[in-house]
């Protein structure tokens, strides 16, 4: 029997100065994911590309978590082309994964991307432990590092 974690969500709210339409092909091609994660996890996709993104698809990857080696897949589980897509984990560090990206058209002819991620951790206490000690904090630097590499690209192509 596997012990989880207390469910967790992260939110992430960001403005981009483009439409739905236009923002959204960068975050349809899952190879772009490498460039928004910051170095130090070492992230790489092991799913040979391109990869065709549709409900069902399977993205392997690996990374690094405090030198740790991890595998980690995901299934794209909703898939909305502009408005927005789902993936959950198939098999990694979390008991349970689950990120939502949204992508809604703002007054201003922007989007507004909203990124939702409700995770547990297993091993129960322990994992609790592990969250306030170390995997909130790294989630927050992780989407901290892609808001600022996001907006550094979108700046770029204004």
């Amino acid at each position: 029997m596997l012990l989880l974690g207390r469910l967790q969500t992260l939110e992430r709210v960001q403005r981009l100065p483009a439409p739905p339409g236009e923002v959204f092909p960068f975050f349809a091609d899952a190879g772009n994911l490498e460039a928004i994660t910051p170095p130090f996890l070492r992230f790489r996709i092991l799913t040979p590309r391109p990869i065709p993104m549709h409900a069902g698809t399977l993205i392997e990857y690996r990374l690094r978590l405090h030198g740790v080696p991890v595998r980690w897949l995901t299934e794209i589980v909703d898939w909305e082309p502009g408005v927005r897509f789902v993936d959950r984990q198939v098999r990694g560090p979390y008991a349970v994964w689950h990120h939502t990206h949204t992508f809604t058209p703002d007054r201003s002819g922007g989007t507004v991307m909203r990124d939702t991620v409700r995770y547990a951790l297993p091993g129960g206490p322990l994992g609790a432990v592990a969250h306030r000690l170390l995997v909130r904090r790294d989630l927050e630097t992780i989407f901290d590092h892609r808001r600022a590499a996001i907006a550094r690209g979108t700046a770029s192509r204004r």
